[in-house]
């Protein structure tokens, strides 16, 4: 298996409500058969049903409350940039569950979930710079 992620789809409980929370924060996406597709850099970010995709999977779709063991991450190129998107956030009808500030290991996060309860981190973290395009190479850690 090659070491890389091509889509990652999000469970929903409400198409149609999703899909205005990530328009409402500046994304666009194109809705094809019951789906929503985002192109977020090199990745698409999908958005379908949960029981759909629980059944695509051969899974048994599990409840929709709780942490779910994934976290979404948006990193930025200011703290300013952190403080503007959770505005945001809020505004189209997500939570913030950490409101932003200077974390343990010295930089500027925050985190909310999107309206299925979708968790994202949101950070502005020097040690990990943005391209002019927005990708992130992770750095050379010293084999630590």
């Amino acid at each position: 298996m090659e070491q890389r992620i091509t889509l990652v789809t999000l469970g929903v409980s409400d198409l149609a409500r999703a899909k205005a929370f990530y328009e409402a924060l500046g994304w666009r996406g194109q809705e094809v058969e019951e789906t929503v597709f985002f192109q977020a850099g090199g990745l698409g970010l999908v958005l379908w049903g949960r029981g759909e995709l629980a059944a695509d999977c051969g899974l048994e779709p599990g409840p929709a409350a709780g942490f779910g063991g994934i976290v979404l991450a948006h990193n930025v190129r200011s703290e300013e940039e952190v403080d503007v998107l959770l505005a945001a956030v809020e505004r189209a009808g997500g939570t913030v569950t950490k409101p932003a500030a200077v974390n343990a290991i010295g930089f500027y996060s925050s985190a909310f979930t999107d309206p299925d309860g979708h968790a994202w981190e949101v950070a502005h973290n020097p040690g990990f710079p943005l391209a002019e395009d927005g990708s992130l190479t992770l750095p050379d850690f010293g084999g630590q």
